[in-house]
């Protein structure tokens, strides 16, 4: 199988042994079991912990400094997988940072939620976060052209970018549908104790059919006979299960633009598609403008994570429909961009968003422009 070198292993060395727990989060399957092993495979003095073994999580529940002691030996560099696992994961961290100077830990989880609520305040000031994604286009094609990166989109627009669908392609639907039937209901409902599970595959499907576009809670309740309240609850845990992401509208005048509305994202089509059992081609398919937008955007958020550019990110409509894609704000800047599958065709961005911000730095983007969009 090939080993994938992964982005964010060159911001991990940076700060390797300064005296900070690194917690790394991401989906399951994204490869940070791999990423670890790979930028560890020198390393002689390391315990790698796993916390899916029970054994291990009655052993750091509650733990004393010196079972602690005989658990981390003399060891320099510890891995903690699937720290979210243990009870109290924060404050066993804690104990571990202050008590072994000079011992480099580091912790993956795979629930955001979790994490959050259970590691990052006790560990204030003594951690850095760090989040994997499925795998970028440059990382799977590191020095390849343009050219070479459009021939690789339809397999990606359709089956995304998971390790092992892509190590794996003839059998990229099975894999995805073991995948998404593994993380995308299992793990959400255990998490929060969802007791409809129904409701839950009933509103991805709903949120898969309209990804890039604006979704209303009400619109959705309505339609599942359920509160809005529950489904913009559901909505939160699939943002922090790593499923989906929301981008938030862009809006200088609330009289005219769409203030507070947001549209869904995948992180990954090949997810997103296991969610509608749709595998087929791009030449059959009638969905192929969508899917290009969430590549496209999902693709330029890993970018800006893994380069640690801050900026805002939106979508522009107003109420005489209107729009664009997708927006950025960086350092006083604006930025428009309109993501068009079809590079044989003129397409402009409309005039009615130049004219409300016409300081605005506009393009279009066709895989003729990808490669540059994405700052590779």
């Amino acid at each position: 199988m090939q080993v994938i070198d992964r982005l964010l292993k060159r911001r991990l060395e940076k700060q390797l042994f300064k005296g900070k727990v690194l917690v790394i989060t991401g989906a399951r399957q994204v490869g940070k079991t791999t990423l670890l092993q790979d930028l560890f495979q020198n390393k002689t003095e390391m315990l790698w912990l796993n916390a899916d073994e029970q054994a291990l999580r009655e052993r750091l529940t509650n733990p004393s400094l010196q079972s602690l002691k005989a658990v981390i030996g003399n060891y320099k560099l510890v891995v903690i997988d699937e720290v979210q696992r243990i009870v109290n994961p924060g404050l066993l961290l804690k104990l571990l940072v202050d008590n072994f100077k000079g011992v480099q830990f580091v912790a993956t989880g795979s629930s955001a939620l979790d994490i959050s609520e259970t590691v990052f305040e006790p560990l204030t000031g003594r951690q850095f976060l760090f989040h994997l994604y499925p795998l970028a286009m440059a990382e799977m094609y590191p020095g390849k052209s343009a050219f070479e990166w459009e021939q690789a989109l339809p397999f990606h627009l359709v089956f995304g970018s998971y390790p092992d669908v892509v190590n794996h392609k003839p059998d990229a639907e099975m894999i995805l549908n073991n995948l998404s039937d593994q993380y995308l209901y299992k793990d959400v409902l255990v998490w929060k104790d969802i007791r409809k599970p129904q409701l839950l595959e009933s509103l991805l499907k709903l949120l898969a059919y309209q990804v890039c576009s604006e979704v209303s809670f009400h619109e959705l309740a309505n339609t599942l006979k359920v509160k809005a309240e529950t489904i913009e609850n559901y909505v939160d845990l699939l943002e922090k299960a790593f499923v989906i992401f929301r981008l938030n509208a862009y809006s200088k005048n609330p009289r005219k633009e769409v203030s507070k509305m947001s549209k869904v994202y995948f992180w990954d089509n090949g997810v997103r598609n296991a969610v509608i059992n749709d595998f087929n081609p791009l030449e059959l398919r009638n969905d192929h403008g969508k899917l290009w937008e969430n590549f496209i955007v999902s693709e330029r958020m890993k970018m800006k994570a893994y380069k640690d550019e801050r900026m805002n990110s939106y979508f522009w409509r107003n109420y005489n429909q209107s729009e664009v894609d997708y927006l950025e704000e960086f350092k006083n800047e604006l930025y428009g961009f309109e993501m068009k599958w079809n590079r044989n065709k003129e397409h402009k961005i409309t005039r009615a968003f130049t004219n409300a911000y016409p300081d605005a730095i506009t393009e279009i983007i066709t895989p003729l422009e990808f490669q540059e969009f994405i700052n590779v």
